[in-house]
């Protein structure tokens, strides 16, 4: 189901580039623009983690930097039957924490300095079992690739806007049409997020809760990430919105209509499934 997930993901995403691309230089421009994605899809699948794990700023650690970060990475992974990830650590003090990677074999754990601040001992694992579960639904490369490609239509973007406030590509293009793609083709790629985001936060909330045995402390952590994202929010660079699908909360700060546009389910959702589940094991 995810080989599928991905490949309808990469498909319609490679459908915007392509769109993007002929408006900008209309046949030739959707020409170049269709080898740029089919590029750009070789590149999500096999270095996506890399890219993510860049646009996040996160740094490799060893089991020397933090022994009691590495052993519970290693007994949760035992707990859930897979190979130990590669542990990541990334320098902000907004409480967060994500896992990318192609495959079990190539997964990696990234957790923020701000959550291990934050979270005691048994909520941090059952963030880390949330993470595995990502890991054992194999759902981390669509989450990966969706980060990238995401960041690229970013980007494209950002040209297109470039060049229509400095007058460069074509100049018969109607001003009004070329402010639609600049702000929808964004849109777009987060509409598309929302489908494959949303739902796998559910199933590693599940998954994770299961193999700890513990769903009342991943409730636990999600209600004090609710107030520590609130107190400090991540700063919404087009790097961090890029991979902010990738984190186990949304990053940002978001209320009322913001939420609408969140790759992410509500915070209180999740907590009173989890509860719910508590008494189921």
């Amino acid at each position: 189901m995810n080989f599928l997930k991905t490949t309808v993901l990469l498909a319609a995403l490679t459908g915007l580039l392509v769109a993007v691309g002929g408006f900008i230089g209309g046949t030739g421009g959707a020409i170049l623009f269709l080898i740029f994605a089919g590029i750009m899809n070789f590149f999500a699948y096999w270095f996506s983690d890399r890219v993510a794990l860049a646009m996040a700023g996160a740094r490799q650690i060893s089991e020397a930097d933090h022994p009691r970060l590495f052993q519970m990475v290693r007994e949760v992974a035992r707990a859930a039957g897979m190979p130990m990830p590669r542990v990541y650590i990334v320098e902000n003090p907004s409480p967060n924490a994500f896992a990318t990677g192609r495959d079990p074999k190539h997964a990696v754990v990234a957790v923020t300095t701000g959550i291990l601040r934050l979270l005691d001992e048994r909520e941090l694992r059952a963030v880390i079992g949330h993470e595995m579960g990502h890991v054992k639904n194999r759902d981390i490369l669509t989450s990966s690739i969706v980060a990238t490609i995401a960041g690229a239509i970013s980007m494209i973007a950002q040209v297109l806007m470039f060049t229509s406030l400095f007058g460069g590509g074509d100049r018969d293009r109607n001003p009004l049409a070329a402010l639609a793609v600049i702000l929808l083709a964004p849109i777009a790629a987060t509409l598309l997020q929302l489908g494959i985001s949303r739902s796998r936060e559910y199933a590693a909330d599940e998954t994770g809760a299961r193999v700890t045995r513990d769903p009342l402390a991943l409730a636990s952590a999600l209600e004090k990430l609710k107030m520590g994202i609130a107190a400090v929010p991540m700063e919404p660079t087009p790097a961090q919105e890029a991979v902010s699908a990738l984190y186990i909360a949304n990053p940002f700060r978001g209320e009322g209509l913001a939420n609408l546009f969140s790759t992410h389910p509500p915070l209180d959702e999740r907590i009173r499934r989890l509860r719910n589940m508590a008494g189921r094991i």
